[in-house]
Protein backbone atom coordinates (compact mmCIF):
# COMPACT_ATOMS: atom_id res chain seq x y z
CA UNK A 1 0.00 0.00 0.00
CA UNK A 2 1.78 3.45 -1.28
CA UNK A 3 1.61 6.51 0.95
CA UNK A 4 0.77 9.71 -1.12
CA UNK A 5 1.95 13.30 -0.75
CA UNK A 6 -0.93 15.63 -1.71
CA UNK A 7 -0.70 18.75 -4.01
CA UNK A 8 -3.59 20.83 -3.99
CA UNK A 9 -4.78 23.08 -7.38
CA UNK A 10 -4.76 27.15 -5.88
CA UNK A 11 -7.15 27.41 -8.52
CA UNK A 12 -11.14 26.67 -7.18
CA UNK A 13 -11.25 23.16 -9.58
CA UNK A 14 -11.13 21.19 -6.53
CA UNK A 15 -8.23 19.43 -8.09
CA UNK A 16 -5.81 17.11 -5.85
CA UNK A 17 -2.78 15.13 -7.52
CA UNK A 18 -1.42 12.24 -5.24
CA UNK A 19 2.06 11.20 -6.14
CA UNK A 20 3.72 7.97 -4.29
CA UNK A 21 6.03 9.10 -1.80
CA UNK A 22 8.80 7.20 -3.74
CA UNK A 23 7.67 8.70 -7.05
CA UNK A 24 9.26 11.88 -8.63
CA UNK A 25 6.57 14.75 -8.52
CA UNK A 26 5.21 15.35 -12.22
CA UNK A 27 6.50 18.64 -13.90
CA UNK A 28 3.23 20.21 -14.37
CA UNK A 29 2.70 20.24 -10.71
CA UNK A 30 4.52 23.99 -9.72
CA UNK A 31 4.10 27.00 -7.99
CA UNK A 32 2.16 29.02 -8.14
CA UNK A 33 -0.64 26.34 -9.41
CA UNK A 34 -0.41 24.17 -6.89
CA UNK A 35 0.51 23.28 -3.04
CA UNK A 36 1.70 20.65 -0.67
CA UNK A 37 -1.42 19.44 0.71
CA UNK A 38 -0.36 16.75 3.51
CA UNK A 39 0.11 12.92 3.04
CA UNK A 40 -2.33 10.04 2.96
CA UNK A 41 -1.27 6.77 4.57
CA UNK A 42 -3.57 4.14 5.33
CA UNK A 43 -6.97 4.47 5.88
CA UNK A 44 -6.74 8.71 6.45
CA UNK A 45 -7.89 9.73 3.26
CA UNK A 46 -9.68 12.97 1.90
CA UNK A 47 -12.95 12.77 0.19
CA UNK A 48 -13.21 11.69 -3.28
CA UNK A 49 -9.49 9.81 -2.87
CA UNK A 50 -10.71 6.75 -4.44
CA UNK A 51 -7.54 4.10 -2.99
CA UNK A 52 -8.06 1.29 -6.27
CA UNK A 53 -8.51 4.38 -8.71
CA UNK A 54 -5.09 5.94 -6.99
CA UNK A 55 -3.64 2.12 -7.72
CA UNK A 56 -4.43 2.13 -11.13
CA UNK A 57 -3.53 6.04 -11.71
CA UNK A 58 -0.22 5.63 -10.61
CA UNK A 59 0.02 2.20 -12.36
CA UNK A 60 -0.28 4.15 -15.74
CA UNK A 61 0.75 7.70 -14.93
CA UNK A 62 2.87 7.58 -12.07
CA UNK A 63 0.26 10.02 -10.06
CA UNK A 64 -3.15 9.99 -9.18
CA UNK A 65 -5.40 13.33 -9.88
CA UNK A 66 -8.96 13.31 -7.97
CA UNK A 67 -11.83 16.14 -6.86
CA UNK A 68 -11.71 16.88 -3.33
CA UNK A 69 -14.57 17.33 -2.08
CA UNK A 70 -13.05 19.58 0.74
CA UNK A 71 -14.72 22.93 1.79
CA UNK A 72 -11.92 24.81 2.25
CA UNK A 73 -11.03 27.28 0.06
CA UNK A 74 -7.63 27.19 -1.83
CA UNK A 75 -5.82 30.92 -1.69
CA UNK A 76 -5.51 32.69 -4.71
Amino acid sequence: MYSYNLFRSTKLDGLVCAVPEERSVPPFVVEPNWRFGGRVHGQDAPLGFDRKAAMEGVRFNGFYLFASFQKDQPSQ
